[in-house]
């Protein structure tokens, strides 16, 4: 950002951008959540550990059948307790519950599954859900080149709009063609400048 601002004769620092996040990133999220809607029926769930100040927390995702995140909650335990608290934001985020689930063999899942969710059926055989395994991927590049995460309302915050933003411009190229790639991706630059205000 920096950069592109410095191409425009613009002159800000790196704490001055992280401000600008800061500030209207969770707009940003409220507004791109809202326009995305319902997403599919089946979700994967995965976690997987995050170090915040020394501390050992864990990232806990949802994706659907198609790989866009559903929702991403960052927490201090591993236990029942979480699951259900992460089961209960995706289930008041998509308004529903789904067709399927899909998780590892933790067996937080199963408790939280059999308390909130029983009629689900609940797959977790091996292999079954590399999709989340999968999309945990572009965090850790992101985690990699920020150097961590300062603190897990940080980690939240970004993490929230990074999967939102992901949602929007991940459009699968090696399957369109080139056409319907340049319009959707059109689609995708004015839903972002509609919900920038830009």
């Amino acid at each position: 950002m920096e950069e592109l601002l410095a191409e425009q004769g613009i002159t800000v620092t790196y704490e001055t951008v992280r401000q600008w996040c800061q500030k209207f990133g969770p707009a940003y999220a409220r507004k791109l959540k809202k326009r995305q809607g319902r997403l599919g029926d089946a979700w994967h769930l995965d976690e997987v550990f995050v170090s915040i100040q020394g501390e050992q927390q864990y990232l806990w995702r949802a994706v659907d059948q198609d790989g866009d995140t559903i929702d991403i909650l960052v927490q201090r335990q591993r236990n029942k307790k979480a699951a259900v608290r992460f089961f209960r934001r995706l289930i008041k985020g998509q308004g529903r519950e789904p067709r399927w689930l899909v998780t590892d063999k933790l067996r937080s899942y199963d408790a939280a599954h059999r308390t909130l969710m029983p009629t689900v059926p609940h797959l977790n055989h091996v292999y079954a859900n590399n999709r989340a395994e999968v999309s945990h991927q572009p965090t850790r590049q992101r985690e990699r080149a920020m150097r961590g995460f300062s603190s897990s309302t940080q980690a939240q915050r970004f993490l929230t709009l990074h999967g939102l933003t992901q949602n929007l411009f991940r459009l699968g190229r090696p399957f369109l063609q080139a056409v319907n790639y340049r319009l959707l991706r059109t689609q995708a630059f004015q839903v972002w400048r509609e919900v920038v205000c830009a």
